[in-house]
C-alpha cells in the first residue's frame, strides 16, 4: 500500500481550517446505498467506459468506475461521495483480484483526474459548495479532493458543463467549434450525441479522438465491420463479373482464356 500522506489543511475562513486525512475504511464498514436517480444514468456511464475499452484505452493501472464512493476524512469525520463516473490514471492494484468497495485517494492511488455528475431533478446538490460537514459535492471535489476536471451533464436538456481547476477554484471551460470539450488528462474530446442505444433514445455523452473521430460503441463497431465485409464482398463480386465478361468477349473472338495463360 501507498504510505498515508501528511494531513492536508483546507482553508475555509481566516478563523477556521479543515484538516483532511486519507484513511482506509474498516473491513466491516457498511457503505450507505443511494438509489440511482434514473435508468439513464447507469446506461450513460457504461457507454462512456465501453467505447474506451474497445480502443484499448483502459490500462490495468487505471480506475474507471461509476457510483464508487470516494473517501476522505474531514476533521476526523468520514466523508464519502459517489460520483456518477470517475477516471483515475494510476491506482495501487488490488491483491487477489478483490472487488473495490470504495476508493481513498493518496492511500490507494492518485486523486481522480475526472469526475462526472449527471444532474438530478432534486436540489442541485451537484453544485453545492457547502464547506461544513457534511460538505457539498462541489466543495468536496474542488477544495478537498482537488479534482482537475469536474463535469456536469443534464441528459434531459443535453446541457454539458466542464470545469477545470484553476489555482483555487473551478473555472467553466468554453466549447470548441464542434461543441465539444477537450479533456486534457485523457487526451480526448467529450461532447453530446443524440440517438439510440440499449433501447434508450436520448442524449448521450460520447468521446472523440484528437483527430475528430467519434469512438464507437460495440454495436456500431460491429456494424462498421459488417459494412466493410459487405463492401469487400461486393467488390469481389464486381471483379468476378468483370472477369466473366472479359472471358466471354475473348470466346466471341475465338480466343480461350487458356490460350492467354
Amino acid at each position: 500500500m501507498v504510505a498515508t500522506l501528511k494531513p492536508s489543511v483546507v482553508e475555509q475562513s481566516p478563523q477556521s481550517k479543515v484538516v483532511i486525512t486519507w484513511e482506509a475504511l474498516p473491513a466491516n464498514f457498511v457503505l450507505e446505498e443511494e438509489p440511482v436517480e434514473s435508468t439513464a444514468q447507469p446506461l450513460i456511464a457504461g457507454a462512456l467506459r465501453e467505447s474506451l475499452e474497445l480502443i484499448g484505452y483502459i490500462q490495468p493501472t487505471m480506475l474507471i468506475a461509476s457510483n464508487l464512493g470516494i473517501c476522505a476524512t474531514m476533521n476526523n469525520n468520514l466523508v464519502i461521495k459517489a460520483p456518477d463516473w470517475l477516471y483515475v490514471r494510476s491506482v495501487v492494484p488490488l491483491v487477489e483480484s478483490k472487488d473495490r468497495r470504495s476508493y481513498t485517494p493518496h492511500l490507494e492511488g492518485e486523486v481522480p483526474q475526472v469526475v462526472m455528475e449527471f444532474l438530478s431533478e432534486t436540489d442541485g446538490k451537484e453544485y453545492s459548495a457547502k464547506p461544513t460537514y457534511p460538505p457539498g459535492k462541489w466543495y468536496f471535489y474542488e477544495q478537498i479532493l482537488r479534482v482537475p476536471t469536474y463535469i456536469t451533464f443534464d441528459p434531459e436538456d443535453r446541457h454539458l458543463e466542464v470545469y477545470n481547476l484553476g489555482e483555487t477554484v473551478y473555472q467553466l471551460q468554453p466549447q470548441d467549434a464542434n461543441n465539444r470539450y477537450w479533456i486534457a488528462d485523457m487526451g480526448l474530446f467529450l461532447g453530446v450525441w443524440q440517438g439510440e442505444k440499449e433501447g434508450r433514445n436520448g442524449n448521450w455523452l460520447r468521446w472523440w479522438s484528437q483527430d475528430g473521430n467519434m469512438l464507437p460503441w460495440a454495436v456500431e463497431q460491429l456494424e462498421q465491420e459488417r459494412q466493410l465485409a459487405e463492401h469487400e464482398r461486393q467488390r469481389a463480386e464486381h471483379e468476378r463479373q468483370r472477369a466473366d465478361r472479359l472471358a466471354e468477349q475473348l470466346r466471341v473472338l475465338g480466343i480461350t482464356p487458356e490460350q492467354l495463360s
